[in-house]
């Protein structure tokens, strides 16, 4: 099996170093990028109508740079000004580097995850008795809220954006050998898009147990995990793949 060609679910790394362009150029692929699903803000009527008061929290929980962009988006629209001593808690140093773009970075006001959440245990015991804000989209997965419900913190969920389906109709007849997908929205959005989609020789790259749930859910295929112990990240895992049809 040759592989020419593969299509991330997701949009183009704007670092010229991505691994995908080494990729690219290692294994002469052709490789596109296209955002399956994209994100709308909720307006300020509608985060009215949640009843939540941002003056209440000290604490703001940020899971992914969406959640950053919206809940500045949102404290804007609602006049309301956010002070000075309000503590960041962010999921990752991705996050953490993004959120600078708001805020001067101090150790004390943020708190930053290696790899998740829970890796900022003892911080949140720390300040265990105040009060945590948790913007996200419509959709959120069970592992945060369970997390932060299993250590008693005294937390409240903000929607202030939404996952909507794009529109991939200029797709309908372009083959590519891989699809990689890092969300179950993404799977969502293909079969939301393609009602009659049959994988046949298509192979599926599916990042994250939720995502592989997905695939399964949809009577598809997963051709190539990540992360595993082995290939933690995307690319590492379909370098993998590439060098075993090799051989």
């Amino acid at each position: 099996m040759k592989i020419n060609s593969i299509l991330v679910s997701q949009p183009e790394p704007l670092n010229e170093n991505s691994p995908y362009n080494r990729l690219k150029n290692k294994y002469n692929l052709k490789i596109h990028f296209r955002p399956f699903i994209h994100v709308e803000g909720i307006s300020a009527k509608k985060v009215r109508l949640q009843k939540i008061d941002l003056n209440s929290f000290q604490n703001v929980i940020l899971t992914s740079r969406n959640a950053v962009d919206h809940y500045f988006r949102i404290s804007e629209e609602m006049r309301f000004k956010v002070p000075s001593s309000t503590k960041y808690f962010c999921q990752s140093e991705a996050v953490a580097f993004y959120l600078q773009k708001y805020v001067v970075y101090r150790k004390r006001k943020i708190y930053v995850g290696k790899k998740s959440i829970k890796d900022l245990l003892e911080t949140f015991e720390k300040f265990k008795n105040e009060s945590y804000l948790l913007p996200t989209s419509d959709k959120l997965t069970s592992n945060v809220p369970k997390f932060l419900n299993e250590i008693e913190l005294n937390w409240k969920r903000i929607q202030l954006y939404k996952t909507v389906v794009s529109d991939l109709s200029d797709l309908r007849n372009v083959y590519y050998d891989i699809l990689v997908f890092f969300s179950p929205s993404g799977i969502d959005s293909l079969m939301k898009n393609f009602p009659d989609f049959v994988q046949n020789k298509t192979l599926i790259a599916a990042y994250g147990k939720s995502t592989i749930e997905a695939v399964n859910k949809a009577n598809l295929k997963v051709n190539i995990q990540a992360p595993t112990q082995e290939t933690p990240s995307m690319t590492m895992a379909i370098e993998k793949f590439l060098v075993n049809v090799k051989s």
